[in-house]
C-alpha cells in the first residue's frame, strides 16, 4: 500500500518556494551583518580614539602665531597645529593655556566657553576642564592633550609637551 500524502488544496509546494526562502534568509544575513557593523562601529571609534592616533602621527612639534599675545583675557583663540584644530585660551587670571580642540570620545571639535570658563563638546555634552584639559563630564575617556606656551614680544609659540 503506498502513502500518498494529501496536502489541502490551498497548500500546493511549489519547486520555488525553497529558493525563495534562501533568498529571504540570505537577505535577513546581509541585512543583520550590516546592523551589526553600524552598532559595533562607534565602540570602535569610542576605543581606538583615532584623532588622538592621528594628532601624535603628525611631523610638527611646533607652532608660532603671531600676534597671539594680543589676545584680551578670557578669550580663545582657535588655530590649526598640524592636520587637527587646536585651542589657545587666555584665561582672565592671565595665565595662558594651549590644547588639542578634538574630543577624546568621538573626535568632534570642542569649544571654549568663558562664561562658564569650561570646553564643552556639543556633540555628546562632554565637559573638560579649561586649565587642564582634564575631562570633567560627560563620554570623553581621556583628557584633551596639553602643549607648552611661551609668550613673547612676537607672538605666541605652542609646542608639544
Amino acid at each position: 500500500m503506498s502513502q500518498e500524502m494529501n496536502l489541502p488544496a490551498n497548500i500546493v509546494e511549489e519547486p520555488g518556494d525553497k529558493n525563495t526562502r534562501r533568498a529571504f534568509l540570505a537577505a535577513a544575513g546581509v541585512a543583520g551583518l550590516a546592523y551589526t557593523a553600524a552598532l559595533a562601529y562607534p565602540i570602535y571609534r569610542y576605543l581606538a580614539s583615532p584623532a588622538e592616533m592621528a594628532m601624535e602621527a603628525t611631523a610638527v612639534t611646533e607652532v608660532t602665531l603671531k600676534d597671539a599675545q594680543k589676545l584680551p583675557a578670557g578669550s580663545v583663540l582657535m588655530f590649526k597645529f598640524g592636520p587637527s584644530p587646536a585651542m589657545l585660551i587666555h584665561h582672565l587670571d592671565d595665565t595662558w593655556v594651549a590644547m588639542t580642540a578634538v574630543c577624546t570620545h568621538l573626535g568632534c571639535t570642542v569649544q571654549y566657553e568663558s562664561q562658564a570658563d569650561r570646553i564643552h563638546c556639543a556633540c555628546h555634552g562632554g565637559v573638560y576642564n579649561a586649565y587642564t584639559g582634564a575631562n570633567v563630564s560627560g563620554p570623553p575617556p581621556k583628557p584633551l592633550k596639553l602643549f607648552k606656551v611661551a609668550v613673547n614680544e612676537a607672538g605666541v609659540e605652542v609646542s608639544r609637551g
